[in-house]
């Protein structure tokens, strides 16, 4: 205690109504005059939570990280707090929903022990910053900001006032005092997060962790992010021990894989700016409805609609009696459209019943017309290919010049689908099997 009492007087009292005060009494500075060293980042150990947030945790930031019930929010950032607690000071974790005793049972089953990290069960948002006065954290974690109130609004914690109101004081206290604040944040059914959207706006990145019961392998997403690129991916491992990181996640997902299999193949994807290889696979089987199904799971349903008409019209293959079931490895969700020529190659291995060559990777677009269109960072994702070890990689046949591709790896050009798809899947074509 004595500690923390000398503390106190290192830096200037903390409450939300002090905070707000102190947010107006602003004052222009020119641009030259404005010092960023305090802005050094602060570094993480664990390298896959780090590249997400681009590089480290900013001085100042405050973070929302969303997830479905379950999926490993609190566990993570119970990890996260241990590990900051070691390496960067204080840490401060208020839990809303769970006791100190609860959080201490979860942390010593993962093994988290850091003389740094402080529990406290409130939801007072006024008491809260009480706690942060007497404590003085260099990194302050709220889960979740949907059991936390102000008692300067009459209405219940988790409405729209209050999360509005909450998000916002917690905004003004790590701008003015340097504390990088973590929210935790519940989703509505449909995956968004509860509350108003303006709380998406108030914070400077927002993540979500996404994965099912079904696997092990959980993906956190930025989606917004001041400091640091849109759109990275972290990937970890639900363990009994807690969230590990896959630092070399297109080997894992691809471990299981049957190269003799007909309807399987290997996309190159980008997630942010890292290369990712998914096996994407396919099942044409004759139906027995009169009017065929078309299940898309980790793909665009509107997208294998698309494919499926561009396979029937342009390379002259009869989907109209099969039903098409393509899926992708892993739980994983692919959206750009970089898989198109993947997702139309797969199903016709499966239509054809012959396997797609075991050391061949595919990228491309699929056009309406059938041509096959140039994606972006193309060098990139042929070194991950190569250094998976795949020797061949089928590209789209473009005119525009690009960055030198990568040794160690034959990028096959083609122009159409059709093309690609007598390079992809060898075969006697006078005894191509009836479709």
């Amino acid at each position: 205690m004595e500690e923390v009492t000398e503390r106190r007087d290192a830096a200037p009292a903390v409450n939300s109504r002090a905070v707000a005060a102190n947010g107006l009494r602003s004052a222009p500075q020119r641009l030259k005059d404005v010092s960023t060293a305090q802005d050094a980042r602060l570094l993480v150990p664990v390298g896959e939570f780090s590249r997400v947030l681009g590089g480290g945790i900013v001085p100042g930031s405050i973070i929302l990280i969303g997830g479905e019930p379950g999926v490993g929010k609190t566990t993570l950032l119970t990890q996260i707090a241990g590990v900051m607690a070691q390496t960067s000071g204080r840490v401060l974790y208020v839990s809303g929903e769970e006791s100190a005793s609860q959080i201490k049972m979860r942390a010593d089953r993962l093994g988290v022990a850091a003389d740094e990290l402080f529990l406290v069960t409130e939801t007072s948002l006024e008491t809260i910053f009480e706690h942060v006065q007497s404590i003085q954290p260099q990194i302050l974690i709220v889960d979740s900001i949907q059991t936390t109130f102000s008692d300067d609004k009459p209405s219940s914690a988790g409405t729209v006032t209050q999360v509005r109101e909450c998000a916002a004081r917690l905004q003004m206290l790590a701008k003015t005092t340097g504390v990088s604040v973590f929210l935790v944040g519940h989703v509505t059914k449909d995956g968004t997060i509860a509350g108003p959207r303006v709380l998406e706006h108030i914070v400077d990145t927002v993540l979500y962790l996404e994965g099912d019961s079904f696997h092990a392998y959980r993906l956190l997403r930025s989606v917004k992010n001041r400091f640091g690129a849109t759109n990275e991916v972290g990937v970890f491992e639900m363990r009994g021990a807690g969230m590990v990181e896959v630092t070399n996640p297109s080997e894992a997902f691809l471990a299981e894989r049957v190269v003799t299999a007909a309807g399987s193949c290997i996309a190159v994807t980008m997630e942010g700016t890292r290369p990712l290889l998914l096996e994407v696979q396919a099942l044409a089987s004759p139906t027995v409805y009169p009017n065929p199904r078309r299940t898309a799971n980790g793909v665009d349903f509107n997208r294998l609609q698309l494919l499926t008409a561009v396979l029937t019209r342009r390379v002259g293959i009869r989907l109209a009696e099969q039903d098409i079931f393509v899926n992708v490895i892993g739980g994983m969700t692919v959206d750009e459209p970089a898989a198109d020529l993947s997702i139309a190659v797969s199903i016709a291995s499966s239509v054809w019943d012959n396997p797609v060559s075991a050391d061949l990777a595919i990228i491309g677009e699929v056009g309406l017309s059938g041509e096959l269109r140039a994606v972006s960072q193309l060098p990139a994702r042929l070194r991950e290919a190569a250094k998976l070890g795949f020797k061949r990689c089928l590209v789209p046949k473009t005119l525009r010049r690009g960055d030198p591709l990568p040794p160690g790896i034959e990028a096959i050009a083609c122009r159409t689908l059709s093309d690609a798809l007598k390079v992809a899947i060898p075969m006697d074509r006078e005894k191509k099997p009836q479709q």
